[in-house]
């Protein structure tokens, strides 16, 4: 992996560098927010400046336009192939549904749905192949930014009878239904913590001033106990300037849509590992990326609000965080091997008369040189009778170190 470290500067600064990415120029308004903010509180921890570069009203990468998707987009993503990838996912939900006991009225909660396409596939393919299905189920999508909400609702407009938008899944908490919560390609996008390791021990790296209208890293002590606890079991091999990307919040994002389902399934669709190679010590630089207009950059203190920002996905802790809410892990691959376990019955009905467009959707779902390898698909389940297929073998995929 290049190394994508910011050159340390004097008194243990490190100097943002600058990338040409995008053409847009940055938000001068949400730039002159995040000063003011550590001209008020001292320098941010990176969630909390991510949080309003990609989020703030407005002003935020997320919130100031629909997240931009596809070949003429930001980034390309299994939704960018086609319907055939909604169409799978929708035969998942189905199996599901059928497993417990095909229910007068279920739920599907989407977080991450930006412009509602993937929920359009979703929603048709389970029209065509169970109408009964289609009829007893409440797609809700968990929305708070307007500008998206405006989308999906342009996109959904066939729908409308299934669709639910609500600020916080914590809204479908009062009626509890049987059903499933997932994501695709949203857990990369939650705020995280920045770390870098400075002898023998972690210092985390936040975002301070640098001059009259500037972004700067400094390196602070941690003295968050969530971030503390989080890098405990990561142990100690690790080189000097080695950076982590650390996330505290998945037990926070889970809690509310564990409480909207009742005995639920949760998939997530996402690129990452399990912990042990995440954290590996040859992975001095991490995983901290900025996209925009199918360009990657490092920088992200460049144009905030401008570009995405992301980093892999710790899926040992976001099983773990389910855990601690009641779930299990029940099965963990990559999303090549888990969409082709799915399109065996889709496979089979095109035999002699396959779709050339869905063939090439297919074979780029599922290579491993495509996106096939490239993503991770995480189930959890609040079942107490579910039971992963093999779980010695799921154990050391996911929790190799335990």
């Amino acid at each position: 992996m290049p190394d994508s470290s910011p050159s340390p500067g004097p008194e243990g600064r490190v100097h943002p560098q600058t990338y040409p990415i995008g053409d847009g120029a940055a938000t001068p308004s949400l730039t002159e927010k995040i000063l003011r903010q550590i001209d008020e509180n001292g320098p941010l921890d990176f969630a909390a400046f991510m949080e309003l570069a990609l989020y703030e009203p407005a002003l935020g990468y997320y919130a100031s336009h629909a997240r931009q998707i596809g070949r003429n987009g930001d980034f390309f993503t299994s939704v960018s192939t086609g319907p055939l990838f909604g169409e799978l996912l929708a035969r998942r939900f189905l199996r599901y549904w059928h497993e417990i006991g095909e229910p007068q009225k279920w739920r599907v909660i989407e977080s991450g749905a930006h412009d509602g396409t993937l929920a359009f596939d979703i929603l048709t393919a389970i029209d065509a192949i169970s109408p009964t299905a289609a009829a007893a189920l409440e797609y809700a999508i968990a929305e708070p930014l307007e500008t998206l909400r405006a989308a999906q609702n342009a996109k959904l407009a066939r729908f409308a009878n299934n669709i639910r938008q609500v600020d916080n899944p914590l809204e479908l908490a009062n009626e509890r239904l049987p059903g499933i919560a997932f994501g695709n390609e949203v857990l990369d996008a939650l705020p995280f913590h920045l770390v870098e390791r400075h002898e023998s021990s972690w210092l985390e790296l936040r975002v301070g001033r640098d001059g009259e209208t500037s972004l700067t890293w400094t390196r602070q002590a941690i003295n968050n106990p969530a971030l503390i606890a989080a890098l405990a079991p990561l142990g100690e091999h690790f080189t000097d300037g080695h950076r982590a990307e650390i996330r505290t919040n998945f037990a926070d994002f889970l809690t509310p849509l564990s409480a909207a389902l009742d005995h639920g399934l949760m998939i997530w669709i996402d690129y990452g590992f399990a912990a042990a190679d995440l954290h590996h010590p040859l992975r001095h630089s991490g995983t901290l990326r900025t996209f925009s207009n199918h360009r990657a950059g490092d920088d992200p203190l460049a144009d905030p609000g401008e570009r995405d920002i992301t980093a892999h996905v710790d899926f040992t802790a976001v099983a773990q965080a389910a855990m601690k809410l009641g779930g299990k892990a029940v099965n963990f691959h990559n999303q090549g091997a888990w969409l082709t376990e799915l399109a065996r019955d889709w496979l089979t009905n095109r035999e002699g008369d396959p779709s050339t467009t869905e063939i090439r959707q297919f074979q780029t779902l599922t290579h491993p040189a495509q996106l096939g390898g490239k993503f991770q698909v995480l189930e959890i389940s609040w079942d107490p009778n579910a039971a992963p297929q093999d779980p010695a073998s799921l154990a050391r995929r996911l929790f190799p170190n335990e």
